[in-house]
């Protein structure tokens, strides 16, 4: 095989790589656009924005707190944003309301979820005790003062985890726009060197005596 036509096939493979990697890339990058714009439109359509003034908990809660302090009056846009509200705002006020729930203490470690037995069994006792020994004794009082707490606990644990999940689902999407905005340019670097190379082999090719031969 002549050395010029060994030069010009792979030379002209490569430049159809190029193009199919262009081609790729360009699906990709399109795919972060669609992705970023979505996030910042839907997220902006919430008008969340971070508080300017935070407590100390707010800051040290963990330490992913500082998140708060860095976005501070800041509105909310970007996937980042998202899940550090739902991480760190959200996740912390919902544990201070379940450490100061009547009993102090009682549902520190609980969630929407698991609230909705123990509300059940403070109905009971409650409906026992209204029923037993009347509204205005002590111990029906007490229960409809714990059931009472069960249920605000409740109503917050169920707007707070809604809301982070969703904020969470729009950070996870978010994430999945990262990731192709990375691959269009890991394809775009690939396609430069493709075509660096492409062009150097026809370069080699028209520079090739017209009968070298190769593999002969």
């Amino acid at each position: 095989m002549k050395r010029r036509t060994l030069d010009f096939t792979f030379a002209g493979g490569g430049l159809l790589l190029v193009a199919l990697l262009v081609v790729l890339g360009c699906v990709a990058r399109d795919q972060y656009n669609f992705a970023k714009d979505y996030v910042k439109t839907e997220l902006g359509a919430q008008r969340i924005t971070f508080a300017t003034e935070l407590t100390e908990e707010e800051k040290t809660w963990k330490p992913g707190s500082k998140c708060l302090v860095e976005n501070a009056g800041k509105q909310m846009e970007t996937g980042a944003q998202a899940e550090c509200y739902a991480s760190y705002f959200i996740a912390m006020h919902m544990r201070r309301s379940a450490a100061e729930a009547y009993p102090a203490g009682t549902y520190n470690d609980d969630t929407y979820a698991t609230m909705g037995g123990k509300r059940s069994a403070l109905q009971k006792s409650y409906d026992a005790a209204l029923a037993g020994k009347g509204a205005d004794d002590p111990a029906t009082i007490e229960a409809k003062k714990q059931l009472d707490a069960a249920t605000q606990l409740r109503s917050t644990f169920q707007t707070g985890e809604t809301l982070r999940g969703l904020l969470l689902t729009t950070y996870g999407f978010s994430i999945f726009g990262d990731k192709a905005g990375l691959a269009a340019n890991v394809l775009f670097i690939l396609a430069g060197v493709m075509l660096v190379l492409s062009v150097a082999g026809l370069v080699h090719a028209f520079l090739t005596k017209p009968d070298e031969v190769v593999f002969g």
